[in-house]
């Protein structure tokens, strides 16, 4: 007679524990495939190359495209596979210079559709260009030759709301906020009186303002606009529909 714990054949506990074995091993496998077959493939989007850096059109144009993909939900999502991670870490050569505000509902990498590496991102409240947006902007042009800065206000702008808030009542913001006021007040007094939404007509002209302040301002920028090498761009983005328009970019490039 066999001893029941000896793992011999025919023996109901040890068959009992490799059924278990064998159903775990094939659970772990169908999890792994069906876990792999579900991973979407990700088209990579990588239109240029630090061999042969964009021209401020094409650099434009991949921002615009990027958007168009982000508004019609046919997001590519380039440059965020686990492999781009090795390949920035070399080095970055971002095509685009963005310059937006801090507002959470607008991301540059989700509502363009660029990945990493890709963009070179300035955020603050109002995109207003203090001494430190400015010396940011001209390390990434400088440094890496990106061609196109794009100034990007955005609707219904929260920076915007204060200003004219405290500039209609007379008083005054709290702490450092003040120093946004402060940035935008010109803006809004160059406005003057409009009819229709005050808001948005001072989000556009801000827009506007910040990128003739860089153009104007910085040496750095002015003499890569000059020999054609850069370009800047005002922009507006619609908060309701994704939509990323362009504002007065006549007079930004050479």
């Amino acid at each position: 007679m066999l001893c029941p714990y000896t793992g011999s054949k025919g023996d109901p506990l040890t068959e009992s524990k490799h059924s278990r074995r064998n159903f775990l091993r094939l659970a772990a496998a169908t999890t792994l495939a069906a876990t792999t077959l579900a991973v979407p493939e990700v088209a990579q989007a990588a239109p240029f190359t630090v061999d042969s850096p964009p021209t401020p059109d094409a650099a434009l144009k991949e921002l615009l495209d990027g958007n168009v993909r982000f508004i019609r939900g046919r997001l590519r999502h380039p440059d965020q596979r686990p492999s781009r991670i090795a390949e920035v870490a070399k080095g970055q050569h971002p095509f685009a210079v963005i310059l937006g505000c801090a507002d959470s509902r607008v991301a540059p990498e989700i509502v363009f559709d660029q990945g990493l590496g890709d963009l070179f991102v300035v955020r603050v409240a109002g995109n207003i260009a203090s001494d430190d947006v400015f010396g940011s902007i001209e390390f990434a042009v400088e440094e890496f030759g990106t061609p196109l800065v794009t100034v990007l206000g955005h609707q219904r702008c929260g920076a915007v709301t204060a200003t004219l808030n405290a500039m209609d009542k007379g008083s005054t913001v709290p702490a450092h906020i003040d120093s946004l006021v402060a940035a935008i007040k010109p803006v809004v007094a160059e406005v003057g009186t409009v009819t229709g939404d005050r808001v948005d007509t001072v989000v556009r002209e801000n827009a506007i303002h910040v990128a003739h302040q860089l153009m104007d301002e910085s040496e750095i920028l002015k003499e890569k606009i000059e020999s054609g090498k850069l370009k800047i761009v005002d922009a507006r983005y619609n908060l309701d529909d994704g939509r990323v328009d362009l504002l007065d970019t006549a007079g930004h490039s050479h």
